[in-house]
């Protein structure tokens, strides 16, 4: 028989599982990890027109310039056809780790929806394997995001932050809030794996045994 257990630890990890799975996979998918230096544009001077400068904006695969009449519009979109084709090596391999610790941490995220029903799975606690897999996932991200930095001095950077661009130096440039997400979902990733352990202590206490003895279904406890 389904038991729904529900409890404010179990919930927190859920909920905290699903934003994390989310943050890293649209910093992932954003083209704002890098903002290069300021540009002008002549044919944006003009009524109606904000200003001649702009920032362009580099992704690990992706890109935002202005273009268009008058610098008005921007653009975005992959700027690498082919996973040959990305900026350096070291951003080769940062996604590489990046999207493999965004799909284990999906994994749990979907699989967290369901421990509200499942609380185990082989007679092991689906809350300590999820656990671990998001420890997993974190330490797949970190290492992704020491590598990304690496790739700072390709000639791809050198085009939007300058001549003096180096691997963990990027001059002109500066971090967008794309690189700063990847972080907090990377650290939110391990205190994740903490927040498993509370969740199985919590599903697994005597107020909840005592619930289903009576016989309910579904068990909501603080």
């Amino acid at each position: 028989m389904c038991h729904v257990i529900v409890t404010c630890r179990s919930m927190l990890w859920t909920l905290l599982s699903i934003v994390v799975a989310f943050a890293e996979l649209i910093a992932f998918m954003s083209p704002d990890w890098l903002l290069g230096f300021p540009r002008s544009d002549p044919s944006a001077s003009g009524a109606g027109v904000d200003s001649g400068e702009y920032r362009p904006s580099l992704g690990l695969y992706s890109r935002c310039l202005r273009i268009g009449k008058r610098g008005v519009g921007v653009s975005c979109g992959p700027y690498a056809g082919t996973f040959g084709e990305v900026a350096s090596g070291f951003w080769q391999a940062a996604m590489l780790f990046l999207a493999a610790g965004t799909l284990v941490l999906g994994g749990v995220a979907c699989i967290s929806i369901f421990s509200l029903c499942f609380q185990s799975i082989l007679k092991k606690s689906l809350f300590n394997i999820c656990g671990l897999l998001q420890a997993i996932g974190g330490l797949l991200l970190m290492v992704g995001l020491m590598l990304y930095p690496a790739g700072w001095g390709s000639e791809k950077v050198i085009g939007y932050c300058g001549p003096d661009a180096l691997p963990f130096r990027p001059a002109l440039c500066s971090l967008g809030w794309a690189f700063y997400a990847a972080i907090g979902g990377t650290l939110a990733s391990f205190l994740c794996a903490v927040l498993s352990a509370q969740a199985e202590i919590a599903t697994s206490s005597d107020k909840v045994q005592e619930e289903i003895e009576e016989g309910k279904s579904l068990i909501c406890l603080l």
